[in-house]
């Protein structure tokens, strides 16, 4: 018995914008890219600190599954002022700088994290 090897198909590959909501066209997509950086900044804290869910809910007062919730990106119920909130409760600062645009005609709404 002779086994056919399929030839690869031929996969179109298309370079994104760097935010995935803007490339599945949400119109609020900077927005939602922020929230997203901000919880991934959140979930980072807090798998170093060593804590569970329970111990970061206490701290973030919440309960855990709210906490399950941000972990799994689930964050429609979380405001981009609560999500900086939650990381001044985990001990750091959170600094707002405004300036001008980068390019004029599409300002912007980014996260910039220090390591």
């Amino acid at each position: 018995m002779r086994t056919r090897i399929a030839k690869p198909k031929k996969v179109k590959i298309e370079r994104g914008s760097g935010n995935v909501f803007a490339d599945l066209g949400f119109p609020d997509a900077e927005e939602r890219l922020a929230k997203a950086n901000l919880a991934h900044r959140i979930c980072s804290i807090i798998e170093a600190s060593g804590l569970t869910q329970v111990q970061a809910a206490k701290r973030l007062g919440v309960d855990q599954p709210k906490v399950s919730m941000l972990i799994r990106g689930r964050l429609k119920d979380f405001s981009t002022e609560r999500l900086l909130h939650f990381l001044v409760l985990l001990g750091r600062d959170v600094v707002i700088d405004i300036r001008d645009p980068e390019d004029r005609k599409h300002p912007s709404m980014r996260v910039l994290a220090e390591a």
